[in-house]
């Protein structure tokens, strides 16, 4: 199964949104850089893949893992 990250990116217009690799695209928008981490963990951890977190100049600020493999 291909997984596809989800980074939290600055948008044009000074807010933040999710974009989720292999998309082309953002998929949802937020005010804060703070509402879009709660809302991109919730969703890494659903789905099971990496949190990237970018900072407003697009740089990654940090990454948070979310695969919780279990098994040989």
């Amino acid at each position: 199964m291909e997984t596809h990250n989800i980074h939290i990116v600055p948008t044009r217009n000074n807010g933040w949104a999710i974009a989720v690799e292999g998309t082309g695209g953002a998929t949802s928008h937020y005010p804060s850089q703070a509402e879009a981490i709660a809302a991109g963990a919730m969703k890494a951890k659903r789905d099971k893949v990496e949190l990237v977190i970018h900072g407003s100049d697009g740089a990654v600020q940090r990454t948070a893992s979310f695969d919780q493999t279990i098994g040989p």
